[in-house]
């Protein structure tokens, strides 16, 4: 007994020290990008940044911060979040669930079910789909970035099987009740269901920060880029002909690799501070609803 409760210990120990490697191992090129933003041009240059700054400076931040089109995308991007965040939440769950009830319930579940699995697996085309925005009158508003993708179908399998572990004698119980199934929707399975929704919530508004490219295909007018598209294009598209005399001063103190490393940070930062409030439902929400019945 003294052995097996002794190389317990080991295992617990040894697990602890492996987890351990892989999440510095994880966070070091974070802490690169990092010291690179920070750091001069020439240190980056040279080769010089590791995980510390070289000659620390705020040169690449204020660059990318100052500039007014900055400004308007972190607007544009965070209505996007608001927005589409509101819209998808509302979709997802009114669509999962339906689709959690057993046939007997909902006759054409199945039918609906593979439906919606389809699209998972076969997408009509990047031409298609920008036809399709472009004819519906969308491009070129807020609306083409968050319609298009307003029911997020893995979030909705994720959710509908969250939705199938509650308890059914709950739901039986109102019913008796006499209350309906929109009742018991927003009364039962939406308020026992928060480990679900904030783990398809923050899928949600990660996938609205950081998405890029739809903003570079559906807005005509880079004012109308979100956040991610403008820090894709602030170097290679930058409108020297509209330059600044400090704008040029900025440039010649930082570099290509200095300003995408702020980017990175500056992109990311959000989502890392949002994360910490979510992460206590996250696992469970993962496992609970990737598990069925």
């Amino acid at each position: 007994m003294h052995h097996v409760s002794w190389s317990r210990r080991l295992f617990l120990r040894f697990n602890t020290l492996f987890l351990a490697f892989l999440a510095v191992l994880c966070f070091l090129p974070l802490i690169h990008v990092m010291a690179v933003s920070f750091s001069e041009s020439a240190a980056v240059a040279a080769g010089q940044v590791t995980f510390w700054p070289v000659d620390f400076t705020l040169k690449s931040y204020d660059f990318i911060v100052s500039r007014p089109e900055f400004l308007r995308s972190l607007g544009i991007t965070l209505e996007r979040v608001i927005l589409g965040t509101a819209i998808n939440m509302l979709l997802t769950v009114m669509v999962a669930y339906p689709l959690s009830k057993e046939v007997k319930a909902f006759r054409l579940r199945t039918v609906y079910v593979w439906i919606f699995v389809f699209t998972i697996l076969f997408s009509g085309g990047l031409v298609p789909w920008y036809m399709t925005i472009r004819y519906t009158g969308l491009l070129d508003s807020i609306w083409a970035l968050v319609l298009p993708g307003a029911v997020p179908v893995f979030n909705v399998i994720l959710l509908l099987n969250f939705f199938r572990g509650l308890p059914k004698e709950l739901e039986e119980s109102c019913f008796m009740d006499g209350a309906g199934h929109i009742r018991t929707l927003w009364s039962i399975y939406v308020p026992l269901s928060l480990p679900g929704l904030a783990t398809v919530g923050l899928f949600t508004i990660v996938g609205h920060w950081n998405a890029w490219f739809d903003g570079l295909i559906l807005m005509n007018k880079p004012e109308h880029y979100p956040l991610s598209s403008y820090l894709q294009t602030i170097i290679i598209n930058f409108d020297f002909s509209q330059v600044k005399q400090e704008d040029i001063h900025k440039l010649s103190q930082i570099s290509t690799r200095t300003s995408k490393a702020a980017q990175i940070i500056v992109g990311s930062l959000p989502i890392l501070l949002v994360y910490p409030f979510l992460q206590k439902y996250f696992v469970k929400g993962i496992v609970l609803g990737s598990v069925k019945e």
